[in-house]
């Protein structure tokens, strides 16, 4: 492609060529999930452009929700539409990198809509080189991450292509004059004056955001979950699950081997009727403001303490606080959507270095809402119980904790004594 790229501000006329170098926009690649914001963008970009729009959806995993994504675009004005199987290379090529890393955000955010934004955008621009459309859209508003996730990945993968961001350029002023268009437009859309929130639903989590949960002192109606139940409501008796790693990533769910898609949609629904995997959190966005986000994570966060666990056996001390310090910052480029940077591909690299041996088995105890470690083995275990028992025995001899002992406190020393001698005025 060798259109000039764009930032959404620059708009020709319909039907005819721009002005300034821009090229004329015949064909745009939308992201487009079938809910409130992409089917008012879908319609609208055809009457601002006068072009073709090509409908495309990722399927992420959000199961009965693109029941009538087709028909949807269909009906809006969409000239063809793409709905994409994309499950395996999301959990394979995404997820698990993040949860090998232990990426969280934050106070407990396991960013499953931050890492769905770069594969998202990857197959929207392999779709545009496949129709020869010079530019893309997303449904991302001008106050949120997703803007930046979307357009750092486009501009990494395909420099010049040409980016439309209706939410920075319309007349639209909020959601409410969205479900008004939709309305006018006779639109079908999953939003409703009654129940103005968002929600974002992929193989790893939902996120659930706006409306009335703008007010961080308003709790989440209490029917708006989707994949956890209540965890007062949940079964009285707990329940257990071993989960097998090797390399670092879950291979196998009670003995029974199974594919990444399907192993982290099993763990779901094994999670999700205990309550496990809710966050209600106030998280601060790239672009400066803070947002309120309510998210279920049943899977991952299984997949989170059963990964620790099975670190603690593996994973040599050094290695294990290192990667740690790493974490942060690692979450921070996935946030922000710096997925296709030099910087998060070298910290990959030394993270997955360092799950080679990260090798073994985790159970865990579900029960209303937590998960709990129950037990953890690995065949190349760095835990020896000869070594760490109290009894005596084994190749550590206590005495020689007195010299390491009197050797790290030598600094300390020191410094006491440097201080009592300015005491004493001597």
């Amino acid at each position: 492609m060798s259109a000039r790229a764009t930032s959404g501000g620059a708009r020709p006329a319909p039907g005819r060529a721009a002005t300034s170098g821009t090229p004329r926009l015949d064909k745009i690649v939308l992201a487009y999930s079938g809910g409130l914001d992409t089917s008012v963008i879908l319609r609208w970009l055809i009457e601002e452009y006068g072009c073709e729009v090509v409908a495309f959806c990722a399927d992420l995993g959000q199961g009965e929700e693109l029941d009538t994504v087709r028909e949807r675009a269909t009906a809006t004005g969409a000239s063809t539409v793409r709905v994409d199987d994309l499950r395996e290379e999301f959990a394979r090529d995404f997820v698990f990198p993040i949860l090998r890393a232990n990426a969280v955000y934050e106070a407990g955010y396991l960013l499953g809509t931050s890492i769905a934004r770069p594969l998202i955008a990857k197959r929207q621009i392999e779709i545009a080189r496949e129709v020869g459309a010079p530019a893309v859209a997303h449904g991302a508003t001008g106050k949120g991450n997703d803007q930046v996730r979307f357009e750092l990945t486009y501009y990494a993968l395909e420099p010049d292509i040409v980016v439309v961001a209706p939410w920075r350029t319309w007349g639209f002023s909020g959601r409410s004059d969205l479900i008004a268009y939709a309305e006018q437009h006779r639109m079908p859309v999953p939003v409703t004056r009654e129940k103005p929130y968002s929600s974002d639903r992929n193989l790893l989590h939902i996120s659930y955001e706006g409306g009335v949960l703008e007010d961080p002192w308003q709790e989440p109606y209490r029917d708006m979950f989707v994949l956890t139940v209540a965890p007062e409501d949940a079964p009285d008796a707990p329940e257990y699950v071993e989960i097998d790693y090797e390399g670092g990533d879950p291979v196998a769910v009670n003995g029974e081997r199974l594919a990444p898609a399907a192993l982290l949609g099993r763990l779901n629904a094994i999670a999700g009727r205990h309550g496990v995997g809710r966050l209600d959190l106030v998280e601060n966005r790239y672009v400066g403001m803070k947002s309120r986000g309510v998210y279920e994570t049943p899977g991952g966060t299984v997949l989170q303490a059963a990964h620790r666990a099975v670190e603690s056996l593996t994973l040599d001390r050094e290695v294990l606080h290192l990667r740690d310090a790493l974490v942060p910052r690692y979450a921070e480029m996935v946030y922000y959507g710096y997925w296709f940077t030099p910087e998060r591909r070298m910290l990959q690299a030394t993270i997955d270095e360092a799950q080679r041996t990260v090798a073994g088995t985790a159970r865990l105890k579900l029960y209303k809402g937590s998960v709990t470690v129950a037990g953890r083995r690995a065949a190349h275990s760095l835990y020896d119980p000869s070594i760490a028992t109290f009894e005596a025995g084994g190749i550590y001899d206590q005495r020689d904790a007195e010299g390491f002992i009197r050797l790290n406190a030598l600094r300390l020393r020191i410094q006491a004594l440097v201080a009592k001698r300015a005491g004493s005025g001597s």
